[in-house]
């Protein structure tokens, strides 16, 4: 490095964890963080949801499980929620913006979520906010007679006062999904979690309060943060991850559900869980959570669900694997 040359932002990190399955999931994400980059667990900021009027059961975390997350060196932040809740725990992500500290650089996981590289090796431009794009075309769902995918997302940026011209993939038609601005929740960055919570929230508010006609048939839960987010990044300046970022690819392993790991991911991921999760403080935790002590301790996900799915096969979809596991029992949260 010249010594004109500024080294790589290091990001802040921000998961959310409550009672529940997600705060088994925040263990096996802080230990993944400590095995690759431990220098980063100080940035790592755990959103606790608090009791209030939108949560009618308490969903702070167990104390085992928020002494062990204190332990690796996280910093763990009470999120009272002020406009959404039980009713939409997805909007969880959104509030918790407004906790991690205003113009420094952040990048948000889902709590299901494997780092298999440090995330800050990746070289990311924080300046153009992105998110992830290992997405399928599940919003909206396409209504003859009543309104197009173009009609209603670009009734959306006008709402919005936003140019849609720049968003659009001319690689695809306007009538296939892949032609709009369209991501996955799963991880997104940016270089201000203040003004990125900010408009996040105003703009998903405004739809959940005031769908439009547009927008009438159309289900937003749990769509509603993937409706709002092209927004967001758009009106921020930003547009598609690089091809090169890895964090849909080798650099993170965004599983959604135990279950789905051991079905399609690479043996490599399956090594990387299984190696974390065997520190003896962590395992006294997880075997408490019924996917954990299933597929992991007991050696079920690799002697039942592996052999179940051909995970090279470019047919394979994420419903039919999950319709499969219902089916066979093994669909375990």
């Amino acid at each position: 490095m010249s010594p004109a040359a500024k080294p790589p932002p290091r990001p802040n990190l921000l998961i959310v964890a409550q009672n529940g399955r997600l705060q088994y999931e925040a263990l096996i994400f802080t230990a993944s963080l400590a095995a690759l980059a431990p220098h980063l667990l100080p940035h790592l900021y755990i959103a606790e949801p608090q009791p209030g009027p939108l949560w009618p059961q308490d969903p702070r975390l167990s104390p085992p499980v928020r002494d062990r997350l204190l332990e690796f060196g996280a910093q763990i932040l009470p999120l009272h929620s002020r406009h959404f809740g039980a009713d939409y725990p997805y909007g969880n992500k959104i509030e918790a913006l407004r906790l991690l500290p205003r113009g420094e650089a952040f990048l948000f996981f889902d709590s299901d979520t494997l780092l298999l590289q440090p995330p800050d090796s990746l070289g990311i431009d924080f300046t153009r906010p992105s998110a992830s794009v290992k997405v399928e075309g599940t919003w909206p769902e396409p209504q003859p007679y009543v309104a197009s995918l173009q009609a209603i997302w670009e009734g959306l940026y006008t709402r919005f006062g936003l140019k849609i011209g720049p968003t659009l993939d001319p690689r695809f038609p306007p009538d296939y999904w892949q032609h709009y601005l369209y991501f996955n929740a799963g991880w997104f960055y940016g270089p201000c979690p203040a003004r990125f919570g900010e408009i996040f929230t105003r703009i998903a508010t405004e739809i959940e309060a005031d769908p439009g006609p547009m927008l009438a048939a159309q289900s937003l839960d749990p769509w509603l943060d993937q409706v709002a987010l092209p927004l967001v990044i758009h009106a921020l300046g930003g547009t598609r991850p690089p091809a090169s970022l890895a964090l849909d690819g080798p650099a993170s392993c965004h599983y959604r559900a135990l279950p789905l790991l051991y079905a399609r991911e690479e043996d490599e991921v399956l090594i990387r869980l299984e190696e974390i999760t065997q520190d003896p403080a962590l395992r006294r935790l997880l075997r408490d959570w019924e996917p954990a002590k299933k597929l992991i301790y007991q050696g079920k996900g690799r002697q039942k669900i592996r052999p179940m799915f051909d995970r090279h096969d470019p047919a394979l979809r994420e419903n039919q694997i999950r319709k499969t596991l219902r089916n066979r029992g093994w669909w375990l949260r």
